[in-house]
């Protein structure tokens, strides 16, 4: 069995519809809190347990019979992050999983000034120490998380940022194909991949000019400093712990931590990954609202 936590997520699910396309149904397994919500989203063929980080005294039974687990991490920062990613990594371990793929990031390391990829270098050191097989996925960054940190500037006409430097955004889609391959193959990378990424790194300022070439409008890209970016995004609404982390993706850029390609995502995949330009077209012609 496969077993793909937080199967109901924007990920998971990707995950999932990739991995039909390799292997029939009966051979995953959804991991989800909402077990009504998984058969809504991914049909009844699609075998569904109960499996929630929280409570890691029933992750054992959810994870029974894995032949591999897909660890998705947790929309969370610091230890609250790590603490649910070692629960579950414990759990896979304790039922003889025969490996552990953990969804990482490009740029994990030891104290990043961007939190989530210090959180991803502890759990892939925790991973390091079992004795387990492992996988950890480094996935570019999301080409979506762009839209939701700029969107709205780009749809204003205005893109008012911190400095930064070139990210090789990547779309969710490529990298849930990715992973659905290497899931697929069974021990096909072992350890820490190489990083999964689109071809192209981009700044802030190419994103607005990328935008304005696609709009046909003029959208300005400003620079302002870290501390009017921070009140800016908090007088949004954007709580200080997220608005930190936030920043601290302009804070990795700028030390270059992003500004990596490899080819290994379209070798997975067999395509050349969705380009940034394409993402930001279908983007800007979406109706008025939220970013993704």
């Amino acid at each position: 069995m496969i077993i793909i936590t937080g199967a109901t997520g924007q990920l998971g699910q990707q995950v999932i519809a990739a991995l039909r396309q390799h292997l029939p149904a009966d051979q995953i397994v959804a991991s989800v809190r909402d077990t009504a919500k998984a058969t809504r989203h991914l049909g009844d063929d699609i075998q569904v347990r109960t499996g929630d980080f929280d409570h890691p005294e029933n992750l054992e039974t959810t994870f029974r019979d894995a032949a591999q687990v897909l660890i998705v991490s947790v929309d969370k920062v610091g230890k609250a992050a790590t603490d649910l990613h070692h629960a579950a990594i414990r759990a896979a371990r304790a039922v003889g999983a025969g490996r552990i793929l953990y969804t990482s990031h490009q740029g994990a390391r030891l104290h990043s000034p961007f939190t989530a990829d210090h959180d991803h270098a502890l759990t892939e050191q925790f991973l390091a120490e079992g004795t387990t097989p492992f996988t950890a996925l480094r996935h570019g960054f999301y080409a979506e998380s762009a839209l939701h940190m700029v969107g709205s500037g780009l749809r204003k006409g205005e893109l008012r940022v911190p400095e930064d430097g070139p990210i090789s955004w990547t779309a969710r889609a490529d990298l849930a194909a990715a992973d659905a391959a290497i899931l697929a193959q069974a021990g096909r990378i072992d350890g820490i991949s190489p990083p999964l990424t689109g071809t192209k790194a981009y700044t802030m300022a190419d994103l607005a000019r990328l935008a304005s070439e696609e709009s046909g409008r003029d959208i300005r890209h400003v620079t302002v400093t870290d501390e009017e970016w921070l009140a800016a995004t908090e007088a949004r609404g954007v709580p200080t712990v997220y608005a930190r982390m936030l920043l601290g993706t302009f804070l990795a850029a700028r030390r270059g931590d992003f500004n990596v390609v490899d080819p290994s995502l379209a070798n997975l995949i067999g395509r050349p990954p969705l380009g940034m330009r394409k993402i930001l077209r279908d983007f800007l012609r979406e109706p008025q609202g939220e970013a993704h």
